[in-house]
């Protein structure tokens, strides 16, 4: 008897075994429209996970493609630095008309490296040269990216663990209801901060997530965030907003922190910026930070002009009034109700979440990853997230149709039954 076996593939002898999306969905995707992405072989996956929130507006959205097909072919310039363009005048002259005059915000605009840690990094270097402190605070469960900045004023130990050197110049402090309401919000960091016997330096800058979507769709209340930029600006600390996954409409409107009706010093934007998927990332700041001299902070990759122009026809076409973010807000409630209806019907199941990334939790966190494997096998992407995976979050594509919305729902709400009945 021939026994035959299939070969290993590429990816499994040529990648690195650090890949860990293609480990949970061994599927090897070809090509991807709007809400659905579809494998070499045909099959057709709903996408509640969107490039972990690059992707708001779907995949190859058709009027950002119209846009980059024709900036493409009439030879558009593709790499510039930080060189002037029409393309970044452009982005700029749109991003100043829909987003910062409406919402009567003074940015400045800084391109720094194209992706979410590159932004945070600027900001905590920025944070620093303006202060002239070295001290960063950070918040329980946050995620910043991978850097070497960015991770120390990240949570997850073994992240963290991957840097391979101390992490320093940070301090930890409890996200909002990290004590289950046990404590004042603020008890512990006010106390520190003005007590000259603490031990602890008066730091540069506090860097927040208004919802920490890697930590768990952990929430924080809009009083908590008021109570927070008030803390900050009494004692003088700049205040960073991380919107790198939450901006960008991700919870309804364009800015994470608009709920809150506060103005960061400085606010940190990537992966739906571009719009289309494509690497960009833009650090804001109030016009008196911008202390940089010229090129102290820079990347080769900080100028990518098709970036530019994708993202400014998401911001022209989605953006121009509130239409869309009310329909995200919509959806978002969808989700939500939805989620209810899991948590009263199922033990150990409770749901979290503000605008269109929701996570359903469970008290057993093997039960999510369960969940999530069996979604995935009936077609559907979605992720776990939180410090021990306890969490299914979603991120389904802002601009996802009611219908294809509610499929994806359902088969998330039979593999729960199916995992905890």
């Amino acid at each position: 008897m021939t026994v035959t076996t299939e070969a290993p593939s590429i990816f499994s002898t040529r990648e690195s075994q650090v890949r860990s999306y293609s480990e949970q969905w061994p599927a090897v995707f070809d090509t991807a429209q709007g809400s659905w992405i579809t494998d070499e072989g045909g099959r057709r996956y709903l996408d509640f996970f969107a490039g972990a929130g690059a992707l708001n507006y779907g995949h190859n959205n058709p009027v950002l493609k119209s846009a980059l097909v024709d900036y493409i072919m009439r030879d558009g310039i593709t790499h510039g630095l930080d060189m002037s363009t029409v393309a970044k005048r452009e982005f700029l002259e749109i991003f100043e008309k829909n987003i910062l005059t409406p919402r009567g915000l003074d940015y400045k605009v800084q391109f720094p490296g194209p992706t979410g840690t590159n932004t945070v990094e600027a900001a905590l270097k920025l944070a620093r040269k303006v202060t002239g402190r070295e001290s960063i605070i950070n918040f329980t469960n946050a995620f910043h990216g991978m850097t070497l900045g960015a991770l120390s004023v990240t949570g997850n130990s073994m992240k963290r663990a991957g840097a391979g050197i101390p992490l320093v110049h940070a301090t930890p402090m409890p996200f909002d209801n990290y004590f289950g309401g046990a404590t004042d919000d603020f008890q512990w960091m006010e106390r520190v901060l003005d007590d000259s016997g603490s031990g602890m330096n008066r730091p540069a800058a506090v860097i927040v997530e208004t919802v920490q979507g890697e930590g768990g769709v952990n929430v924080a209340r809009v009083e908590w965030l008021k109570a927070l930029a008030e803390l900050c600006s009494s004692r003088g600390i700049l205040l960073i907003v991380d919107d790198v996954q939450m901006g960008c409409g991700r919870t309804g409107p364009f800015f994470s922190f608009e709920v809150a009706g506060i103005t960061p010093d400085i606010v940190t934007l990537s992966k739906s910026i571009g719009g289309y998927g494509m690497p960009m990332a833009l650090t804001l700041f109030k016009p008196e930070l911008d202390v940089w001299g010229s090129g102290e902070h820079n990347g080769t990759f900080r100028g990518n002009n098709p970036a530019f122009v994708t993202s400014a026809a998401a911001i022209d076409h989605y953006w121009s009034d509130d239409s869309f973010e009310k329909a995200t807000l919509a959806k978002g409630e969808r989700i939500h109700d939805s989620f209810i209806d899991l948590s009263t019907r199922f033990d150990g199941v409770s749901a979290r979440g503000r605008g269109m990334v929701q996570g359903l939790v469970f008290a057993d966190s093997e039960k999510a990853g369960k969940v999530a494997s069996l979604a995935y096998e009936n077609g559907l992407l979605a992720e776990t997230s939180g410090p021990s995976d306890e969490v299914v979050k979603l991120l389904p594509p802002l601009t996802i149709s009611e219908e294809d919305l509610l499929h994806g729902l359902d088969i998330l709400a039979d593999a729960t039954a199916v995992v905890c009945s």
